[in-house]
């Protein structure tokens, strides 16, 4: 396990077929004690985990910032987001309901909601805390116990996410952390015990997770890939939609599923916005993730910088034109000479069929792309395998609201990007998954319906 200044900083061994089922069973007997409480209670054991996290927010996003290389800046935020997730599932753990329903003769029915046992979380390495706490939340509010694996890329963080709810007070095993790559993931898809799977991650590795799922009938949540675009009409407030872009390629080291990297910009303002895009990216602070000013760390290890610098060199063979950054970056500090650094690109002269274009880079990379007619350019934006989110930035709220009724993506923005408040739930459309993360919907996703009919006269029986 490496940090961004390419230094080993800890081994972690793998977890094999035994350890997986030793989590498992661990997590099987959590789950019968966990179960059986009232929403409240599990209510005040989420409440007592999100506080921890609130008054430990600097410590933990300085080990996500280590963890991930990313800003501690951007940590901060995503640990204020994981334990707001933790606050809000535990204010509706109380809540969740079933119906009464009102039969002929007095007879009745009811629905019960019911978690589902032991379920997995798969963590991606972009979002290490946050991912395990959107997967983790509605999952213990529900009643469920979840044994989680974070990427072999960032392993630690998710490790003192357990911790704290064991100080918290959930039963021992309810949050269970095993550490692995492939081989574990398949130990714990093909396990049994385990009533359903979430992942985060690619699009061949989802395909790969819901083939196992679909031989023992688990339903699973998918979290994938996307190649969104965002549309840039010539009545938008500029200054408000350049903040847009950058929001929606640079965040993460661009290493984020529903960044907005297919930009398009209506061409009347084409060359204004394409400047003031360039100047404001090469102010990005790049370096040292763990100092205040810095914007920008470093890519999560080199053969994934390798694979960003290899999009870059292919979209100048297929005539885009690097307008500034796509070159590695060696930040002054001696410590960070090894570290996976590069300089965030942006790409103009951009066209549909390029591989830039059509292909999620997940790291700092922008491609601009000129429109004319707003029927036009929904029907290029849809014009992609995936549908996780796309924004739309204009004065014009009829057109705002238009254009994205007419998107085919889970996630939609109006003058802005990468917002995602807990409440609100996030998924995707198409090769981008299903399922959904936050709000009421995760509820869904994380319990069951049992139908009870309750008779109050005598049977009438037909033999």
């Amino acid at each position: 396990f490496k940090m961004c200044s390419g230094r080993v900083i800890s081994k972690l061994l793998c977890s094999g077929e035994k350890e997986v089922d030793l989590a498992v069973q661990s997590a099987k007997a959590a789950f019968k004690i966990w179960s059986q409480m009232s929403g409240m209670e599990r209510s005040r054991v989420l409440l007592e985990a999100a506080r921890i996290i609130r008054e430990q927010r600097e410590e933990i996003a300085t080990l996500e910032t280590i963890n991930n290389g990313k800003s501690i800046f951007e940590a901060r935020v995503d640990i204020d987001i994981s334990w707001q997730c933790l606050e809000y599932y535990a204010g509706l753990a109380g809540s969740l309901a079933g119906e009464h329903i009102q039969l002929p003769g007095g007879s009745f029915g009811y629905t019960r909601r019911e978690p589902l046992g032991v379920c997995v979380g798969i963590g991606a390495w972009n979002y290490p805390f946050q991912i395990a706490c959107w997967k983790s939340a509605p999952a213990l509010a529900c009643g469920n116990a979840m044994v989680f694996k974070p990427s072999p890329f960032t392993p630690i963080s998710v490790v003192r996410l357990a911790e704290i709810f064991t100080e918290a007070g959930v039963p021992k095993g309810l949050f269970n952390v095993v550490q692995g790559g492939v081989a574990t993931g398949q130990f714990l898809c093909q396990h049994p015990d385990v009533a359903k799977i979430s992942f985060t991650g690619s699009v061949p590795t989802g395909i790969k997770i819901m083939e196992m799922a679909a031989k023992g009938i688990k339903p699973v949540t998918l979290e994938l890939g996307g190649k969104s675009p965002l549309i840039i009409f010539s009545d938008c407030a500029l200054e408000n939609a350049v903040n847009g872009a950058l929001m929606a390629n640079f965040l993460t080291q661009g290493e984020v599923c529903c960044n907005g990297t297919r930009v398009f910009v209506e061409r009347k303002i084409l060359d204004t916005f394409t400047k003031e895009v360039v100047k404001r990216t090469q102010k990005i602070k790049i370096g040292d993730p763990l100092l205040e000013d810095t914007r920008m760390g470093a890519l999560i290890n080199r053969p994934h910088l390798d694979r960003v610098q290899g999009f870059i060199k292919q979209a100048k063979e297929q005539g885009a034109q690097v307008l500034c950054g796509g070159d590695l970056y060696v930040p002054d500090d001696p410590k960070l000479k090894n570290g996976y650094y590069m300089r965030p690109c942006v790409l103009g002269n951009c066209t549909d069929d390029m591989t830039c274009v059509k292909e999620e880079i997940f790291g700092p990379v922008m491609s601009i792309l000129p429109f004319d007619t707003e029927e036009e350019v929904v029907e290029r934006a849809n014009n992609t395998k995936f549908g996780l989110a796309g924004g739309v930035f204009t004065r014009d709220i009829q057109k705002a609201h238009r254009v994205v009724a007419a998107l085919k993506a889970g996630m939609c923005f109006i003058n802005n990007y990468n917002i995602s408040p807990v409440e609100l739930p996030f998924g995707g459309y198409k090769a981008s998954g299903f399922g959904r993360e936050n709000g009421r919907a995760a509820i869904e996703y994380y319990s069951q319906l049992k139908t009870v009919c309750v008779e109050m006269g005598d049977v009438e029986s037909v033999f």
